[in-house]
């Protein structure tokens, strides 16, 4: 079978592949995607495992400001996307010069986006626990971890920009490996902080922090310097593009469709994020226990929807591509085989969660009440992951094509109207399972509404980006 590299070139070249090539090439896209989402998850499970064993005050203190956290990370990821979609397209058209056209300016647009986003967080830290209906002995070290993480902001914007720049060329393996080996930085930097440094809650935002820095100056140099496609600077750019060195103004045709497509991204974020921060609120009442078994299941069903995000991100890398080359045939039909993939990947790690919710709450906590409570609600969760499968590979698709609009209004409309409600509703009757059986019913309905969009084909017409 060839190399992910040569079927890549199938999709720019116009060339056929078949069933056993497109699986394939899913699937080598995918997994080393997979691999870096699972050691993400893995990172955050032991990150939380090392805040849980401080108590359930410091679980709860993170738990309260990590919706809020998540809302700001999904804008920063919105504006990557913006821009790495036009090179996803543009490398599928062959046109390389005008995806490292879009390159250069991605770098100047993103690093103000970051500056305001941790500008923000830095402002309203102090008083985001009581926002959040958080008490007075657990306020303290919410706002310190917040700020703390609001300030690395910008090297995690940094370090996702090129990384999914790297992954919309098709290379998936740098990206994966140096995720990867932050996950293993964190871990260490966190034992060194949380621990050996007595610092807390406070040290585990710092340790976070130090290995995002680092991950994002090696992201950058892979990209900058060493992406056969997309290399601005060192050796293989030498004597080439001499004129265009130094053009990283943003220009109204780049910045318009990055607008265009991170916006509604923007926009389902910010709203999907408040929702979230809503359901935080809806938990707050129900007590500490409550909210740290709320905070820490979160962590442990992560590990099961991670291996959806790997193939999403594949799904993005080849549709755009394909997209790009003008090639609807063949982008429907990685589309569907993505979606069915992440299905089946999913059915079995939602089985898994259900088996063992109860060792891998004890892993989190050491509380006899929160293990009991976060088993109960990942048992309702499992229920609900074939078609939480569904909803997030179906959104690389419709990601790859530049179609955003659409899908985040459907995710907004099943989030608020669904989710929020049912949990407002079931929470004062049937505290912390009443939330996850609304989550459950909602990620159900999101999945259905999201297959059909995906059937019907409407957003294999969106836009083919010019030069």
């Amino acid at each position: 079978m060839k190399n992910s590299e040569a079927l890549l070139s199938y999709i720019r070249e116009g060339r056929t592949m078949n069933q056993r090539e497109k699986l394939w090439l899913i699937v080598s896209l995918s997994i080393p995607s997979i691999l870096a989402q699972i050691s993400a998850t893995v990172m955050f499970f032991i990150d939380a495992s090392m805040v849980g064993h401080l108590g359930a005050k410091a679980s709860a203190a993170i738990g309260l400001v990590e919706t809020t956290g998540w809302l700001l990370g999904g804008l920063a990821s919105a504006a990557n996307m913006g821009f790495s979609v036009q090179v996803a397209h543009f490398i599928g058209a062959n046109d390389f010069e005008a995806a490292r056209r879009v390159l250069r300016q991605s770098l100047v647009c993103s690093l103000i986006w970051a500056l305001a986003i941790s500008l923000t967080a830095l402002l309203i830290s102090p008083y985001l626990p009581y926002w959040m209906g958080g008490s007075e002995e657990i306020a303290h070290d919410a706002s310190l971890y917040f700020a703390i993480i609001g300030l690395c902001g910008i090297f995690f914007q940094m370090e996702g920009l090129a990384g999914s720049m790297l992954k919309c060329s098709g290379n998936m393996k740098i990206p994966s490996i140096l995720n990867i080996g932050m996950c293993v930085m964190d871990v260490v930097f966190n034992y060194i902080f949380i621990y050996m440094l007595d610092m807390g809650v406070k040290g585990a935002a710092m340790g976070t922090g130090v290995a995002e820095l680092i991950t994002a100056g090696l992201m950058l140099y892979f990209l900058l310097y060493r992406s056969d496609m997309l290399s601005l600077f060192g050796e293989k750019r030498k004597g080439k593009d001499k004129e265009q060195a130094y053009l990283y103004r943003p220009k109204s045709d780049v910045v318009g469709t990055a607008f265009k497509i991170g916006a509604p991204m923007g926009l389902q974020h910010l709203l999907m994020g408040s929702a979230q921060i809503v359901s935080t609120l809806i938990v707050a009442p129900l007590g500490t226990i409550a909210i740290a078994a709320h905070s820490l299941a979160i962590t442990v069903e992560s590990l099961c929807y991670m291996p959806g995000y790997g193939i999403a991100e594949a799904a993005t890398t080849l549709v755009g591509q394909g997209i790009g080359a003008g090639q609807k045939a063949l982008t429907r039909s990685f589309a569907r085989m993505s979606v069915g993939l992440g299905i089946g990947v999913m059915t079995m790690m939602g089985i898994l969660m259900w088996i063992f919710a109860p060792e891998l709450m004890g892993i989190m906590s050491p509380v006899e009440e929160v293990i009991v409570q976060g088993t109960e609600v990942l048992r309702i969760e499992a229920w609900a992951e074939p078609m939480f499968a569904a909803a997030i590979v179906c959104n690389g698709v419709f990601i790859g094509a530049g179609d955003t609009m659409i899908p985040a209004a459907m995710s907004l409309c099943s989030m608020w109207f669904v989710r929020l409600t049912l949990a407002a509703s079931l929470a004062p009757r049937f505290g912390l399972k009443g939330v996850w059986t609304a989550m459950a019913i909602e990620l159900i309905f999101r999945g259905s509404i999201f297959l059909v969009r995906l059937f019907k084909g409407g957003w294999s017409e969106k836009l083919r980006i010019k030069n």
